[in-house]
């Protein structure tokens, strides 16, 4: 079944045909008209009630479809899910960092939406990982502690954001107990009076003005200046300092675990998660903040950049699989040559979304192009034939064969 899917135009998100979110979009829905000034920032794809697709022939809700058959989800997606879809699939197309956010476990996820529902809409969690489709950034999990107390050392204005005194006991912290002084560091920064994180921004911005691209480039000066243009005097910024800065290249992915600390910066990607709208926000958003929430949740692990990336395994010569350590979801890239004619999709336990990002086909009756979106029931067998150009696409599922 072909699927009519929602876009969403967040502010943050690529203008105009400069997003690969309206670019997809559009490619599929010829009457879609494109403004050059609207961000275009996420194409949904899924049964989420805030955006849900529609089958395309019809006009019938996926949701709608499910319930009538239920035996489409796969009965192992039953047993663990119920009869619901568990994920949802994104493009997301990004010119303006998202906000400083963790998304909490089940445990703390049912707390908080007992606590204040009308902020925590659900019980569910909602961990997440983002396959980059062009150089994609992000700040993601704690950096090793050496490299935050570099930061403390050489910049005098983070320690007046965290406060002289916690910043020399975590800078001689040993292995016993700085783990809890980073969570103290952290949360005094994110705590910290808003006319001192003003004064104290402008002040480290006129250094930068000064210093050699050496030493701009070794205190994050580029990505600071940046962050401060999108969202000025905000304490954000000096999360720089805390979190591990990457830019991944298409087809890299991080995963997004419970209780992670993160923020996407800029560029596309696709994006999978939980079923859930559960965000715990700190900085970077004029969004409702929930900092102490944010900081009491936070898991405090330390882990070097590059092990933020979520690795695939291959599962044939055209197919690589992205499952990370949650049932609720995984992604399969699928990237045929036009040179392989026909491709037989894998039958898979789940129901799964497919979205072709490049090149084209046929998939029984329907014809794939690049921003077609199709829904294919669990254990179901498709031929891909009349591969005229390589073809690139992305196949959500749960991940209920790891579990």
């Amino acid at each position: 079944m072909e699927l009519q899917c929602e876009v969403q135009t967040y502010e943050w998100g690529k203008l105009g045909l400069d997003s690969k979110v309206a670019v997809l979009h559009k490619l599929s829905n010829p009457t879609f008209e494109v403004g050059e000034d609207t961000p275009y920032a996420e194409l949904w794809m899924g049964t989420h009630r805030n955006a849900p697709s529609r089958v395309k022939e019809t006009g019938e809700l996926l949701s709608a479809v499910i319930e009538t058959k239920p035996e489409y989800l796969g009965e192992p997606v039953r047993l663990m899910f119920g009869n619901e879809l568990p994920f949802l699939l994104k493009i997301l197309s990004i010119n303006k960092a998202l906000s400083i956010q963790a998304h909490p476990s089940k445990e703390i996820a049912r707390e908080l939406h007992k606590s204040n529902p009308e902020v925590y809409k659900n019980p569910n969690h909602k961990p997440e990982f983002a396959i980059a489709l062009t150089p994609f950034e992000a700040l993601c999990g704690f950096r090793p502690i050496a490299e935050i107390k570099e930061f403390m050392k050489n910049i005098r204005e983070l320690r007046a954001i965290v406060g002289v005194d916690i910043s020399e006991k975590f800078i001689l912290s040993d292995a016993a107990n700085e783990k809890d002084m980073l969570k103290t560091c952290f949360r005094s920064l994110m705590l910290c009076p808003q006319d001192v994180v003003s004064a104290q921004l402008k002040q480290l911005l006129f250094k930068f003005s000064g210093r050699d691209e050496k030493t701009r480039e070794e205190q994050m000066a580029p990505l600071l200046e940046r962050l401060y243009s999108q969202f000025p005097d905000d304490i954000g910024c000096f999360v720089v300092y805390f979190l591990n800065y990457v830019v991944l290249q298409p087809n890299e992915a991080i995963y997004l675990g419970a209780n992670e600390p993160h923020a996407y910066l800029s560029g596309d990607c696709v994006e999978c998660m939980a079923c859930s709208d559960n965000i715990v926000r700190a900085g970077l958003t004029p969004k409702y903040k929930d900092v102490e929430t944010l900081c009491r949740i936070l898991t405090y692990q330390t882990k070097p950049a590059r092990e933020q990336l979520l690795r695939p395994t291959v599962e044939d010569a055209y197919c690589q699989a992205f499952k990370p350590p949650v049932p609720d979801f995984a992604v399969i890239k699928i990237e045929v040559p036009a040179a392989v004619g026909d491709y037989t999709l894998k039958p898979r336990q789940s129901a799964s979304v497919l979205i072709v990002i490049g090149g084209g086909g046929r998939m029984g009756s329907t014809r794939l192009k690049a921003g077609t979106v199709v829904f294919i029931p669990a254990n179901e067998k498709y031929e891909i034939v009349d591969i005229t150009q390589d073809i690139l696409m992305f196949q959500a599922m749960a991940n209920v064969d790891m579990f």
